[in-house]
């Protein structure tokens, strides 16, 4: 990337066909500091036309990568691992700028999982493997692996640098070329991840364009040349996505939103699954995740026990300035989801059957109330039927709801039409293993909060999407296509 592109003034450009350009025409977007409200910099809002100039660029560059050696693209991979790691700092203070997510709980780490990400798919390369089918001594009949082709990625602005990986690393291990675009309110430390990539990879084998949804994933979804779409986002942009791919029978994968139950049992008031609810809500992420366990269902019998224990902790976390070492939580991503989240909190201060146990709106008389900080926000409410309850919100805004009966429990958990993640908390294994199989989500944590880990197969059911990633499994059922050829060996 040019050095001129290096400050909060100057655009920076996109990678397209191994070259850094502007957009055509070259119209610009300002990138937000959502801590302070400042301009953390400015990126080329791409054109319909630049889409077609990558997609191109990643067609003509497929036949080489495809022919590649596994263990060579495997092996560039692992380079490019190795390169995020030497720029780990810079990477994880831009995504901390950008995105207004604590340095220290989200941003370094994110960017370790960006090169872990790397180093994992880089090792699998040699995976892509078949079957060979037992049809007799006359015929060999056997399954391979091939790739799609050119890939389209859209990715939004939670964690960028990580769904960049996600979408990049496996692609190009089952030998794809690959179209990605950068969320509008956070290109910046993807293009920096794009600058690394570059420097190890043939020219148009990866191209990254920055602009808005409504232009650039557009165009990308219904491109002709692209011969699948890996898309991480809202629900509603994913049903999009699918009837724009649909027109050309193009297969998707989608990651979409959630609105995840947390269960807690009557063995579970213990300090540590408290710990664990507040871990799994991704306050810490302002829990803009689509994994937030934002609904907790505790026994009625330990009630008002637990969720003092959960309040008590969500308010240990520390608000403030996204950089400081010291900080715990940052900010919202932008005034349109933050005005949303201050909504829902005022909805639930306004119900009568709603009990606020922690946070609330934010105080405009905070000393760091110059950006869109939200505080951990609990509401308890009697039942599952209501709106903070149903709908995602994507923010900080946790809704505690008690229960009596196992049966009654997992019907409200599953009475959604997500089907993302879940969680339960319970000493007794039957009841786990049980309650785990119970749950409609495509995965279930057990006395844990945490993230996804690198080789468990990850995705949704429902609305919640289709596909999976993280995984060798994801890698191929995403990313390639089986082909079988059967000799004939007695002519």
């Amino acid at each position: 990337m040019p050095e001129s592109a290096q400050n909060h003034t100057t655009p920076q450009p996109m990678l397209i066909g191994g070259h850094w350009v502007q957009s055509d025409p070259p119209r610009t977007i300002a990138v937000e500091n959502p801590a302070n409200k400042g301009l953390a910099g400015r990126v080329y809002a791409a054109s319909a036309a630049d889409v077609d100039r990558a997609a191109l660029s990643a067609r003509d560059a497929f036949p080489a990568w495809r022919a590649m050696p596994a263990f060579e693209r495997g092996g560039a991979l692992l380079r490019i691992a190795g390169d995020i790691e030497q720029r780990m700092e810079d990477i994880a203070r831009t995504i901390s700028t950008e995105t207004g997510n604590a340095l220290r709980t989200q941003a370094r780490p994110e960017a370790q999982e960006a090169a872990r990400i790397f180093r994992y798919f880089g090792g699998l390369a040699t995976e892509l493997k078949g079957e060979t089918l037992p049809l007799g001594d006359r015929l060999l009949s056997y399954n391979v692996r091939e790739p799609l082709g050119v890939v389209g990625a859209i990715i939004p602005w939670n964690t960028p640098v990580e769904l960049a990986a996600l979408k990049i690393a496996p692609a190009l291990c089952a030998g794809n070329t690959i179209v990605l675009k950068a969320a509008e309110d956070a290109p910046l430390a993807v293009l920096k991840l794009a600058e690394i990539c570059a420097r190890h990879l043939p020219s148009g084998t990866l191209n990254v364009l920055t602009g808005s949804g409504e232009v650039v994933g557009a165009a990308i979804a219904a491109h002709p040349l692209i011969r699948m779409v890996s898309f991480t986002g809202s629900t509603e942009v994913g049903r999009l996505i699918m009837r724009a791919a649909a027109d050309r029978i193009a297969p998707v994968a989608l990651e979409l939103g959630g609105k995840n139950p947390s269960i807690v049992f009557p063995d579970a008031d213990e300090d540590w699954v408290a710990r664990g609810v507040v871990t799994s809500m991704r306050f810490t992420r302002q829990s803009q995740s689509c994994t937030a366990g934002s609904r907790v269902f505790v026994h009625e019998s330990i009630f008002d026990s637990f969720m003092a224990k959960v309040a008590a902790e969500a308010s240990k976390l520390r608000i403030g300035d996204p950089l400081e070492e010291e900080t715990d939580i940052g900010t919202l991503i932008n005034a349109t989801q933050f005005a949303k989240v201050c909504d829902y909190i005022r909805e639930g201060l306004a119900d009568p059957n709603a009990k606020l146990l922690a946070g609330g709106l934010p105080s405009s008389s905070d000393k760091i109330a110059d950006g869109y900080f939200a505080s951990p926000t609990i509401f308890s409410y009697p039942s599952n039927e209501w709106r903070l309850a149903r709908e995602e919100i994507f923010g900080p805004v946790l809704v505690a709801i008690p229960w009596r009966d196992e049966a009654e429990v997992i019907a409200m958990a599953n009475d959604t039409h997500y089907g993302l993640a879940a969680f339960v908390w319970t000493k007794e294994l039957k009841t786990a293993v049980h309650v785990a199989h119970s749950l409609e989500a495509g995965w279930v944590q057990v006395n844990q909060g945490g993230g996804q880990i690198l080789g468990q197969s990850y995705g949704g059911i429902k609305q919640s999407g289709m596909g999976r990633e993280c995984s060798l499994e994801g890698m191929l059922d995403s990313f390639t296509v089986r082909k079988n050829v059967t000799l004939n060996l007695a002519y």
